[in-house]
């Protein structure tokens, strides 16, 4: 008798379609309920929605380049997804350390993708801010997804090692005690 195959982690694209659904609605809510380039408070010199808009990537990376860039990075995201879809396809549904930040940023990268698609760039409106002296890019939830799911993947990278060559067992080395 042949052994049954173990399960794999494609069922955590659910977790990348609850936040594609997530980062939508709040897109959604931006654009039908804040006004552009306003700050309103949410944490007084902490925290404001700001609706903005990315036609480039991280921190406005190529937004000036002429148009061609918004065909490159639909292009590059799907091939991501792609790529981290058949990975999650060979990984172990248990394998929370790899499916979790892999979905996440499935979710971001398409959710970001559909933006692209639909105005052209990408709506942010989470800005961070120290008083009046600093502010950081704005931001949206895919973008947070895809920020988190990278940390993990090295986060995790780091520390599998550790289980392995320690002897002891964690979560989603493959390994029994």
């Amino acid at each position: 008798m042949t052994p049954r195959p173990k399960p794999n982690a494609l069922i955590w694209l659910l977790l990348s379609a609850l936040v594609i659904v997530l980062d939508q609605w709040s897109k959604h809510w931006v654009l039908t309920s804040l006004p552009e380039y306003q700050a309103v408070p949410v944490i007084e010199n902490y925290w404001n929605w700001y609706r903005s808009y990315n036609p480039g990537a991280a921190f406005s990376f190529l937004a000036d380049a002429g148009g061609w860039q918004k065909w490159f990075f639909k292009a590059l995201a799907f091939a991501i997804c792609g790529l981290l879809v058949f990975w999650l396809a060979r990984t172990p549904r248990d394998d929370w350390r790899s499916a979790l930040p892999f979905s996440l940023v499935i979710g971001g990268a398409l959710g970001n993708v559909i933006d692209r698609f639909r105005h052209g760039h990408v709506v942010d409106f989470i800005q961070w801010h120290w008083k009046e002296a600093y502010y950081y890019p704005s931001f949206n939830i895919a973008d947070a997804c895809i920020v988190a799911g990278a940390i993990a993947l090295v986060v995790f990278g780091m520390t599998s090692g550790r289980d392995k060559t320690s002897g002891t067992a964690g979560p989603g080395s493959g390994t029994s005690p």
